[in-house]
């Protein structure tokens, strides 16, 4: 009796330079990191949840509002199981083997975490390959090589290109246009991450020269964070931002109602509430640092979706910040409407605005 052929792998590089063999597409999908729940739907659409087995529980915590809308979409999604986080010691690789994945999706994040842990190791000798992707740390290298993987793993690779290329050209809207104006004047831009989450959090984490760092730089503004910090993430202190007295100040912020001890975040997202959201934001602009602030005084206070961080969408927020920045340059550019647009092209859920907010003359 003959026996059946073993499937035919492939080998793919992932970000960490790593060579993984699996077989493609995948039949059953572990994402460790329910964000890229974000991507993924612009490849599957309606078929969204065909082969995802289990995720990692952070966007009903962390980006509740997207939940809400992809739970009304799929009903059967409060019944898929959740697997913890690598770093914080709460991933169980017992429970994820007995899911059975053929691969599990982490961010790169996790790697040093998997690889201390033995998880990585582990998870190989059970069958699962890990494969590795990055939307946050170094988005400009990563981002389009992780919508690749992507699009490998769950068998849509033409979809795939089709978001890369609708990405790059909503980007290129604005980066073309900066690129033709010779007397371009960049304003001094402060963006904050996620104030007013933490009590530990008081002032000032902000990013360097990479993610939100590099959409202010490609909106056309210039980051003052990248004149101190080379990393991605980092910190200023409050008399670093009052020298630099900044033409724009951008807090970044979510639904974190969930993880929140002082609940002074500003709600930025999806059907997000913005006259709520500008009275959060107006408070946060009352702390000893900001209120002396040019930015300020002249009414050119934001508040921006934190969950672009993550997710190759940085083409809404690079169109937004532009506007904010250059209005008279990018009078006839409409990033809700390209959001809206996206949406009905590439995702199964719906569209509701909320993602920006502005205190008054600040512009919208």
């Amino acid at each position: 009796m003959a026996t059946p052929a073993a499937a035919e792998k492939t080998v793919i590089t992932d970000v960490a330079g790593r060579k993984v063999e699996l077989e493609l597409p995948a039949k059953r999908v572990l994402v460790g990191e329910a964000r890229q729940i974000h991507v993924i739907a612009a490849l599957k659409g309606e078929h969204l949840f065909d082969t995802i087995v289990g995720w990692r529980d952070d966007m009903i915590k962390k980006d509740p509002d997207s939940y809400e809308a992809y739970l009304e979409r799929f009903p059967a999604l409060k019944d898929l199981p959740q697997v913890g986080y690598i770093p914080s010691g709460t991933f169980s690789l017992e429970g994820a083997i007995a899911l059975q994945p053929d691969v599990l999706t982490l961010n790169i994040e996790a790697q040093k975490s998997a690889q201390e842990s033995g998880i990585e190791e582990k998870a190989a000798a059970a069958g699962i390959a890990i494969v590795y992707l990055d939307f946050r740390v170094d988005p400009a290298k990563n981002s389009e090589i992780s919508v690749e993987l992507l699009g490998s793993i769950f068998g849509e690779p033409a979809k795939a290109q089709e978001f890369i290329d609708y990405r790059r050209a909503q980007i290129a809207l604005v980066t073309d246009r900066l690129a033709r104006t010779s007397d371009l004047v960049r304003p001094k831009v402060f963006i904050e991450r996620s104030p007013g989450i933490s009590g530990d959090n008081v002032c000032c984490r902000t990013f360097g020269p990479a993610n939100f760092g590099e959409m202010v730089e490609q909106a056309g503004g210039h980051n003052i964070a990248n004149d101190v910090l080379k990393t991605t993430f980092g910190d200023l202190n409050p008399e670093q931002i009052i020298v630099s007295n900044p033409d724009h100040v951008i807090v970044t912020g979510a639904n974190w109602a969930a993880e929140s001890d002082i609940n002074q975040f500003v709600h930025v997202g999806r059907g997000a509430d913005p006259a709520n959201a500008r009275n959060k934001l107006e408070a946060l602009m009352q702390r000893p640092a900001f209120f002396s602030l040019a930015a300020v005084k002249n009414g050119k206070v934001h508040a921006a979706w934190h969950q672009f961080y993550g997710v190759p969408y940085e083409f809404i927020p690079i169109q937004q910040f532009a506007k904010w920045f250059h209005p008279e340059l990018f009078a006839d550019i409409d990033p809700d409407k390209t959001f809206r647009e996206f949406h009905e092209r590439f995702l199964p859920v719906t569209y509701k605005p909320g993602y920006f907010v502005s205190l008054p003359s600040g512009g919208e």
